[in-house]
């Protein structure tokens, strides 16, 4: 696993060992941050389950402003603390040990240009969540889901419609937009 492009392409970053952990692979990283290239630079990022934190340290390389890891494993937040310090982009970088239910609770309102979902699989946590994210979104924000091809999300929150599907095998990520978008 390693940052892609931007101030820290190629530094390769450690993950977590075990089953419950499944690291994005470069190809679904690829593609998901080509979906948002030009939304990144100045933005302020949420990876919601952070994990190793490399989704929102990818963004972080790539230009935006800001990013805020949120996860409730401190085995996983030591793992983020490491690789934002191996990455030298701890300095814009904000951790908080949480389940993400309680985060949303206390976080404030159109905070975020651009929200990171890579959730555990399996749990149906993305549907009840993501009506949860849009108060969280400035006026033009951006929802990436990273998620199992039988997970059916639905085509529009509030505002927010679903703009693309990228299929990659077994897992999809889903791209929302404000307004109509494209049909997927």
């Amino acid at each position: 696993m390693r940052v892609i492009t931007g101030t820290a392409k190629g530094i390769r970053l450690e993950t977590l060992e075990g089953l419950d952990v499944r690291p994005t692979t470069d190809r679904v990283k690829e593609g998901m941050f080509s979906a948002i290239q030009f939304d990144i630079p100045g933005a302020r990022v949420l990876d919601l389950f952070a994990g190793s934190g490399q989704l929102g340290i990818e963004a972080l390389s790539r230009g935006a402003k800001q990013a805020v890891f949120v996860d409730q494993s401190q085995q996983s937040l030591d793992v983020v603390k490491r690789n934002l310090q191996k990455a030298h982009l701890a300095d814009r970088a904000e951790i908080h040990r949480v389940d993400a239910e309680s985060y949303l609770h206390r976080a404030h309102p159109h905070s975020f240009d651009i929200i990171l979902l890579d959730p555990p699989y399996r749990m149906d946590i993305l549907t009840p969540l993501l009506p949860k994210l849009v108060p969280l979104l400035t006026e033009k924000g951006i929802i990436l889901a990273e998620h199992e091809k039988n997970c059916c999300l639905p085509k529009k929150i509030s505002e927010l419609q679903l703009q693309k599907e990228y299929f990659y095998g077994k897992i999809v990520v889903s791209v929302y937009r404000p307004g109509e978008g494209d049909e997927p």
